[in-house]
């Protein structure tokens, strides 16, 4: 049984998108044409076409196409899990954009005077996008380094690694303190430039995945606990989103 493939043109006929978008997603690696034809034009299957639907539906949620590439690069990439979750980022949106037409008929009824700066808060959507990232992104890049840096040292921890869990201990015995503290914010610097020189360049967006990530995996979480006390994990989460914030200033 032949397999159908479709052409550039019939790709962005069906999908609403143009032909130098699907030759700029080639040329990035975003979206590799099934095959080449002796021609030079490029043919898509339907796998190629799903990966597409994807890509768009990321595009829609206004995630970047380098971050795209690497959730849908990522090894343990699950369909059926990534539908979830941007079902949940579309109703996170839904929700948002609701509010804003409520908030504005309430302009349009009492005039300017009508003030609510909450409506544009986008917190929670943020924080949801961040747990993506990191579940598909840093998460694999983190977790790689670790096991990397434990196999080199005969399965256990190298130097490096117990260097590292004693920063979160550090930490822990900072917790009465408020995460916007400058003993806090300073630890935290001090773990982003432990992250980069020991494992890879650490930026504010990695920084920020991690915190959600420290989180969201229960073994980090249990790991950082144990190192630090009950709740290490959450608080450096958020001296990690403060400091991320004001390095954003």
């Amino acid at each position: 049984m032949t397999k159908k493939l479709m052409s550039v043109h019939e790709v962005a006929k069906l999908t609403g998108t143009t032909a130098r978008t699907l030759h700029y997603y080639d040329e990035i690696g975003l979206l590799k044409p099934t095959e080449v034809t002796e021609a030079g034009y490029r043919m898509y299957d339907d796998a190629a076409l799903g990966r597409l639907q994807n890509i768009l539906l990321f595009r829609e949620l206004e995630f970047p196409l380098k971050e795209i590439k690497v959730i849908l690069n990522s090894p343990d990439f699950d369909p059926s899990e990534v539908i979830d979750q941007q079902i949940k980022l579309l109703e996170l949106q839904y929700k948002h954009i609701g509010e804003l037409i409520n908030f504005t008929r309430e302009i349009q009824k009492k005039g300017v005077t009508a003030m609510n700066f909450d409506v544009f808060d986008k917190s929670e959507i943020e924080k949801y996008e961040a747990e993506i990232k990191a579940k598909w992104g840093n998460t694999k890049a983190y977790q790689e380094y670790m096991q990397k840096d434990i196999a080199r040292n005969g399965g256990s921890y190298s130097k490096a690694a117990n260097q590292l869990l004693t920063m979160f201990s550090e930490l822990g015995k900072l917790k009465h303190l408020n995460p916007d503290a400058d003993e806090v914010q300073n630890k935290i610097a001090g773990l982003q430039q432990f992250i980069t020189d020991n494992y890879y360049v650490c930026t504010n967006e990695i920084l920020s995945g991690l915190g959600e990530m420290y989180v969201c995996d229960e073994r980090f979480r249990n790991n950082i606990d144990k190192a630090g006390g009950d709740g290490t994990a959450d608080f450096v989460r958020q001296a990690i989103v403060v400091y991320c914030s004001k390095k954003r200033v």
